[in-house]
Order: structure tokens, then C-alpha cells, then sequence
């Protein structure tokens, strides 16, 4: 049997070759697009881990100048940086002799929020669940 197309005759041969080539051809320009879809998004994804990795050490650098800053409530003095799993110790009114208080502060900046070790931490210290040891070696 023979089919016409445009007044011309196809055979079988022609017919499968050309839904070969259009096949591959077909391939070819999904793997393209693919590709270069999958490209776009690596790349994205990458400027996104640079973006986070400035915000983190813009973050480190602002919590290790904390007591630099005009709005430190503390004295420098009586502040010990930790970084983790808590920013500071302070030592409020140990550098004046006053009545000494002890308190764990955490700095933030911009958006960022507490951990949830920071937060394990927070309500430890608002249960109470703190004491004093000491240990001779």
C-alpha cells in the first residue's frame, strides 16, 4: 500500500525515517532545553548558599563587635564572647563592684531568629535550671 502525500508517493521506508530523524531531533532539543534549565537553577541555587554564607558571616562579625557598638548595654570589660552555644557571658557590675549579675546574651541581626539550641538554652535559664560548680584538679 502506498500513501500520498502532496501528490507524491511515500513509501515505508521514507515514512520511518522521517519519524526517526523527527524523533531524534525531538531528543536532541529536550536534552538541550534540559540542560540548560538545569544550568539556570544550579546557578541560582549557588548565588543563593553565597548570599546565605555573607548573611552568616556578617552575623559572626556583628555578634564578635557587639561591645563595640553604641548600643551594648554592658561594659566591654565585663563581657566574655563564647560564639557558641551562646554569644556572651556577661558579667554586668563586675568591673564596678556592684551587685553582680550574670547574664547570657545573644546577638542577632536583621531577620535572624533563635536556634533551637539558643531557644533549649533561653528556657533553661528562665526555668532556673542553672547552678554553680566547682571543680579541683
Amino acid at each position: 500500500m502506498e500513501t500520498i502525500i502532496l501528490g507524491k508517493p511515500l513509501d515505508l521506508v521514507t515514512l520511518l525515517l522521517g519519524l526517526l530523524g523527527g524523533s531524534t531531533l525531538s531528543w536532541i532539543v529536550l536534552r538541550i532545553t534540559f540542560a540548560f534549565r538545569e544550568r539556570r537553577v544550579k546557578k541560582a541555587a549557588a548565588a543563593q548558599a553565597l548570599q546565605r554564607s555573607r548573611r552568616v558571616l556578617k552575623g559572626q562579625a556583628t555578634e564578635q563587635l557587639a561591645p563595640l557598638s553604641g548600643d551594648f548595654p554592658y561594659l566591654a570589660n565585663d563581657s566574655r564572647f563564647l560564639g557558641s552555644p551562646i554569644d556572651y557571658i556577661v558579667f554586668d557590675g563586675l568591673s564596678d563592684d556592684d551587685e553582680l549579675e550574670i547574664v547570657f546574651l545573644e546577638v542577632k541581626s536583621g531577620e535572624a531568629r533563635l536556634s533551637a539550641r539558643e531557644k533549649r538554652l533561653k528556657e533553661a535559664v528562665k526555668a532556673g535550671r542553672v547552678r554553680w560548680e566547682e571543680l579541683r584538679l
